[in-house]
């Protein structure tokens, strides 16, 4: 094996390893628990459930729409406080 061939294939195994541990990040913070939380996505960035005339994800209409919901840190959904009230569990009237 000569020394352009050891190099390439060194250089191969280096970006094939970054990739790796690129692509292994998102799936590590996935798994902190998550839960459902009503009330507290701004317009368009919610995770779903918007209402009626919606398909989901990214389809509310208004900030902090009480029937959208997005993913949150376990036990942290009833502390978040937005102008229209604190984030809950269940969908809320606003």
């Amino acid at each position: 094996m000569n020394k352009t061939s050891f190099a390439q294939i060194a250089g191969l195994a280096m970006t094939a390893g970054i990739a790796a541990g690129l692509a292994a990040t998102p799936v590590a913070a996935q798994s902190a628990p998550k839960e459902k939380c009503y009330g507290v996505a701004k317009a368009g960035k919610n995770d779903c459930a918007a209402g009626p005339g919606t398909s989901c994800q990214g389809t509310s209409t208004r900030d902090y729409q009480g029937n959208a919901w997005t993913y949150v840190k376990k036990g942290s959904c009833v502390s978040i406080k937005t102008p229209k009230g604190a984030g809950s569990l269940k969908p809320v009237k606003r």
